[in-house]
């Protein structure tokens, strides 16, 4: 035990170095985040109402989405909060809730992207037959199973933790790795646990996902037509983006050795994780997708008045 006193509420700093600029900081967080929830929102009601984006890409794109809102409306209002706020608290059931739903689902949803257009450009003959509505939504269900299981196992083992200890956050946001240094007791089988689910599930889904392009990149080399294979590559270039992006960031915070000022470096990827590519993703998705900007453009235009006989 390292003191008697029991934890209730962490304390999130935030970034404590933009001392007058928490105001400027807000508007702009704020700003984003509505941009975030629009435009998500509006890849969601467009593929809904549109019957010819009812095609599996779309129904995936559409979980992304879905997840996009759901992680920042999980990140970003209590980041807020903190900005604007004197007392910079968080409840301890709160804190353990915001860690548990920012779970790891990402990951195998892109996974599972990458897959669809694997069989979509190296299968399409069987194509149909193999991706059926049945097997989307079996991939989707799963990815969600599977992604919030995984943090759920974490999250049953931590509360039941005794909290004694420091409850100074030095984040923008609730995570696992710092309310274990909170405990007062031997933590290190939820590290272990932590470690083996980091590495099964970031590197594994990385490793499918490459794979995945190795064979869709020599497929496309083999069309004879230039521009087949820039038609080909362009279906799957906005998956490839938003992933490259992902794992990218990742990668950067967990390869990285660790050092005094990489706290600061890692909260400011987060910001890039949580902030910036789900408002990007959006854009990432329509700005080169034909049918995408048709659909959208079909629902912005006004309907004719029929003209009186």
């Amino acid at each position: 035990m390292r003191n008697g006193t029991t934890i209730i509420e962490f304390i999130l700093l935030g970034f404590p170095d933009i001392e007058g600029l928490q105001v400027p900081l807000f508007i702009v967080i704020f700003f984003i985040y509505l941009l975030t929830l629009a435009g998500n929102g509006l890849i969601i009601a467009i593929v809904w109402v549109e019957p010819r984006l009812h095609i599996p890409m779309y129904f995936f794109l559409c979980n992304l989405s879905f997840l996009e809102i759901w992680y920042t409306t999980t990140v970003i209002p209590k980041l807020l909060e903190t900005l604007v706020a004197a007392r910079k608290a968080i409840c301890m059931p709160c804190c353990l809730l915001q860690a548990f739903f920012l779970g790891t689902a990402e990951f195998f949803i892109l996974t599972a992207m990458s897959f669809d257009r694997y069989l979509a450009i190296c299968k399409p003959l069987r194509y149909p037959t193999i991706m059926t509505s049945s097997l989307c939504l079996q991939l989707a269900l799963g990815s969600w199973a599977v992604g919030f299981t995984i943090v759920f196992c974490q999250m049953l083992l931590l509360v039941q933790l005794p909290f004694c200890g420091n409850n100074v956050i030095n984040h923008f946001y609730c995570d696992v790795g710092p309310i274990l240094k909170a405990a007062c007791t031997d933590t290190s089988i939820l590290e272990l646990l932590g470690l083996l689910a980091t590495v099964l599930v970031i590197p594994g889904s990385l490793l499918f996902t490459v794979i995945s392009y190795i064979y869709i990149l020599s497929t496309i080399l083999q069309i004879p037509s230039a521009t087949g294979r820039r038609k080909t590559f362009s279906t799957c270039a906005s998956h490839l983006t938003v992933v490259s992006l992902l794992y990218g960031a990742v990668l950067f915070m967990y390869l990285r050795p660790t050092t005094h000022s990489s706290f600061k470096i890692n909260k400011v990827v987060s910001v890039l994780n949580t902030i910036l590519t789900p408002l990007l993703n959006p854009f990432i998705y329509t700005i080169r997708n034909k049918e995408v900007k048709a659909a959208l453009m079909k629902a912005m235009a006004c309907p004719k008045t029929p003209h009186p006989q």
